[in-house]
């Protein structure tokens, strides 16, 4: 099991990406918008600078979400490698047949 501390503000992250995203996009497409004066589009770098870094989608780590995990992560399960053969052995994972000979 993960440290509760790094679970948490990983989901911290999530709800302070969700809440900046279409301000972050705003912003972005200013500063990509070739058609615009140099000046626009440095003051529009300068306000994406001053906002969080936490706000920023590459901050969220994928975690397994039974145990929290940060590392092997399948992101089509939204687990890990440990989690899912430890809920595949109990026969808890549809599709999933552990087999023994």
């Amino acid at each position: 099991m993960a440290k509760t501390s790094a679970v948490e503000k990983n989901n911290r992250r999530r709800k302070l990406v969700a809440s900046q995203a279409s301000k972050r996009a705003a912003l972005k497409a200013v500063i990509m918008n070739q058609s615009l004066p140099i000046e626009e589009r440095f003051k529009a770098t300068l306000k994406l600078a001053e906002m969080p870094r936490n706000g920023s989608k590459t901050r969220i780590r994928n975690r397994c979400e039974v145990t929290g995990r940060p590392r092997a992560f399948y992101r089509k399960l939204k687990m890990s490698r440990i989690a899912l053969r430890e809920l595949g052995n109990l026969g808890k994972v549809p599709g999933v047949v552990k087999s023994s000979w």
